[in-house]
């Protein structure tokens, strides 16, 4: 038996405005975990059953558009073998929401490559599971950015900006983030679409705002790099005050944030494409509970505290 393990992710910094040229962060998510046991079975194939949500893959006959499927296939062709070569059983555990904006799907594909490789006895390293895993990313998002798949694979910090080389960077100085779920879902097409027409019809002002934005992203990757924690936290402030003006924050986004800054949260923004989903914010370790505690009593559904670097 192989066990591999691959955490979720969140953007930090700069959504909507990575659409138009401008960087972004992203950072893993270690408190939330895919799992991916490996067994040997006595007939030949491969068999995936995903356990959180009931699903049973047979990927000698699943279509080639499976994800399951195709992150096996693209693993196992990687070392030279077909699905008929092997007799493997795989099973898959998430403690990752789904649809969530944790980057679920692209952790599953992780665990998995990396579950395949150690039981077959191959050593992998994370640029090839990250290239393996975007495969299978064009699945579910049709163009991907590849920030998931990277932040993923790599297990760190990624700074993204469309046109450029994705590089991942180092945590000098660890801080720690509060991610509360509003309960409603983040339907990131639509406010994508919304964001672009507005820029259509204003496109000086929208470019302004992105420019902004972009901004906020390069102070907040220094403050990073040089451990200067107290500088996220007005930082994460400010790219809320400027996600507001591009109009996909929420009520239930907003109520959150001000529960997160009454409990002591050093700054609060959403997280992802708005209008719902995931509202994150930075927090001292000790404020954990608290801050857990009135996010959970302002309706968040659920909350996990995480500490990154």
């Amino acid at each position: 038996m192989t066990v591999a393990r691959a955490p979720g992710k969140v953007i930090l910094f700069g959504e909507h405005a990575v659409v138009y040229g401008r960087p972004a962060i992203a950072v893993p998510v270690t408190e939330v975990q895919a799992t991916v046991t490996v067994e040997e079975k006595s007939t030949p194939g491969v068999i995936v059953h995903a356990l959180d949500i009931g699903q049973t893959v047979d990927v000698l006959r699943a279509s080639p558009r499976e994800p399951l499927s195709l992150t096996v296939r693209n693993a196992l062709r990687h070392l030279g073998l077909t699905p008929q070569q092997v007799s493997l059983s795989m099973t898959i555990r998430s403690s990752i929401p789904v649809a969530s904006g944790l980057g679920s799907g692209a952790a599953v594909s992780t665990a998995m490559v990396r579950a395949l490789f150690a039981h077959l006895g191959h050593p992998v390293e994370a640029t090839v599971v990250s290239a393996i895993v975007y495969e299978t990313e064009k699945i579910y998002h049709g163009t991907p950015s590849g920030i998931d798949n990277t932040v993923i694979a790599h297990e760190r910090p990624v700074y993204f900006c469309r046109g450029r080389p994705m590089t991942t960077f180092a945590v000098r100085r660890p801080f720690w983030l509060a991610i509360a779920d509003t309960g409603r879902p983040s339907l990131t097409g639509e406010a994508v679409a919304d964001v672009r027409a507005a820029w259509r019809r204003d496109r000086a002002e929208y470019e302004r705002i992105f420019d902004q934005i972009g901004r906020v992203v390069e102070q907040a990757r220094a403050a990073i790099v040089s451990g200067e924690v107290s500088s996220l936290g007005p930082l994460m402030s400010e790219n809320q005050r400027l996600l507001r003006r591009l109009r996909v924050s929420s009520p239930e986004l907003e109520n959150l944030i001000v529960a997160a800054h009454d409990a002591g949260a050093m700054g609060a923004k959403l997280s992802g494409g708005g209008r719902g989903g995931n509202m994150i914010a930075l927090i001292a370790s000790g404020d954990a509970d608290r801050v857990r505690q009135a996010l959970l009593a302002a309706g968040a559904r659920r909350v996990i505290v995480t500490r990154v670097g």
